[in-house]
């Protein structure tokens, strides 16, 4: 999402950069970083992508290879510590060449360029894609120029350059976070925390630390914003709370600074928007995104009396909780996104009984957490890799089941279960990864609507 776009002037004549990863990061990053009057290099191990470098007219080295570097990109999926550093990665940091994402360098040629072009960043483990949507949402609907991007995409280097009064809205995950050094946000909220990403940081202190760097840098002027519905989040708005930036607690469920109290967002002024006149941002976690959001906008000056409006039209995002299809009365909820069993949660919480289509590649941990919503699953179908496992934890908390293997056979299998019981939601919200059958939960998402859509309705239900 952007508007009020610009050409970028050639910020960084003289510069030289190596980009590692060529995919929907580094290959626009490349490009623009070469437009911006830098000398470029590009890699990536894999060859059909050098190829296709090759085609957007970009000169190809291994960062090794070349005499002299300003900076390292790269792609935020490569590691450049743990759990085992990229060899180039390895041998840039042997070289004292630092290793940036490219948003610290969307930032960099912002300033560079002469724009006061406002940056707000919104990281957390989950709810951060939708927030950052709303969030530009809402800054478009009060006519203020905007562009949004970074991990929810399209990346940070292909936005356009904003001007002075424009603001930024940028989906900052840990991987991106852990490689800024100048960038900082006016307007910075951190949603929630848990485990996630372990592998990478090494420990749950290290992926706090990670996510906690959206607040680098900030001063008098900015905001921190910060969910305290979990404990590790509630432990960092008590390091956040003597400054220097403006602390703004919010929540889904409790009293805060911004919180939503049955399905109202309030603050000290009063309410700001009832979330019953969004269909978009069902559930108690999208009240906490709400809530956020909400924060976020007033902190960067948009007009209280466009939130309302703003929000109750907010379509969402894809695979998070969209309704796909409904067929004989039967609502069939894509939320594709949901890879770990707390996302999963939140899907589960928003619906009284559904018929649940799970599994794929389990996190750590398993689906054990999800215990409490148990009694809101009428029947689950289970797909993909972890689908036994996912079945034991569902026999020992009584949860009736079947394993079906493929998406394929759990949607026709869901709809014929839902009809006969009188199940009102069919949801798929896998709490799992995707990588078994799917290119990306993107696919199985899009995968689970055709399926969806294709269904039909028996003469008796018609």
């Amino acid at each position: 999402m952007s508007t009020a776009a610009t050409i970028w002037p050639r910020v960084f004549e003289g510069q030289r950069f190596a980009v590692l990863g060529l995919g929907q990061n580094g290959l626009p990053a490349a490009q623009t970083l070469r437009s911006m009057g830098a000398f470029v290099v590009a890699w990536d191990d894999d060859a059909a992508k050098r190829e296709a470098a090759i085609g957007a007219g970009l000169a190809l080295a291994k960062p090794s290879e070349v005499d002299r570097l300003d900076a390292l990109v790269l792609s935020p999926g490569i590691p450049h510590h743990l759990p085992e550093p990229h060899p180039e990665a390895a041998a840039a940091l042997a070289r004292d060449v630092p290793i940036l994402s490219d948003a610290e360098l969307l930032f960099r040629a912002v300033r560079a360029a002469g724009s006061r072009a406002r940056f707000a960043g919104i990281t957390g483990t989950n709810g951060k894609s939708t927030t950052t949507a709303l969030l530009a949402h809402i800054i478009a609907a009060a006519g203020v120029p905007v562009a949004a991007g970074g991990n929810l995409g399209p990346a940070s280097l292909a936005l356009p350059l904003l001007p002075d009064d424009g603001i930024y809205v940028l989906e900052m995950s840990s991987y991106m976070l852990e490689r800024i050094a100048a960038m900082r946000f006016d307007a910075g909220a951190m949603l929630n925390i848990t485990k996630d990403h372990l592998d990478r940081h090494g420990s749950m202190a290290g992926y706090i630390a990670a996510k906690a760097a959206i607040f680098a840098g900030q001063i008098d002027t900015d905001t921190a914003v910060v969910g305290v519905d979990d404990e590790a989040s509630c432990a960092l708005a008590e390091r956040l709370a003597t400054g220097p930036a403006r602390l703004v607690r919010i929540s889904g469920h409790r009293a805060a600074d911004i919180f939503a109290d049955q399905r109202i967002v309030i603050d000290h002024f009063g309410p700001i928007v009832d979330l019953s006149t969004a269909p978009a941002l069902r559930g108690t976690h999208n009240a906490q995104n709400a809530a956020a959001a909400a924060a976020l906008a007033l902190a960067l000056g948009i007009d209280r009396a466009i939130i309302p409006g703003a929000m109750a039209d907010f379509p969402g995002l894809p695979h998070r909780q969209k309704r796909v299809a409904t067929v004989a009365g039967i609502d069939f909820i894509d939320d594709s996104k949901a890879t770990n069993a707390d996302a999963a949660a939140r899907a589960l919480d928003s619906f009284p009984r559904v018929v649940w289509i799970a599994g794929g590649i389990g996190k750590e941990g398993g689906i054990g957490s999800l215990a409490p919503w148990f009694d809101r699953i009428d029947h689950a179908l289970l797909i993909g890799r972890d689908a036994a496992a996912f079945g034991d934890t569902l026999a020992a908390g009584g949860v009736s089941f079947e394993i079906v293997e493929t998406l394929d056979r759990a949607v026709p299998t869901a709809f014929a279960h839902a009809r006969r019981e009188g199940v009102p939601t069919v949801l798929l919200s896998p709490a799992g990864a995707s990588f078994d059958q799917f290119a990306n939960y993107a696919a199985r998402g899009d995968r689970f609507a055709e399926l969806a859509q294709s269904l039909t309705c028996p003469a008796e239900c018609a």
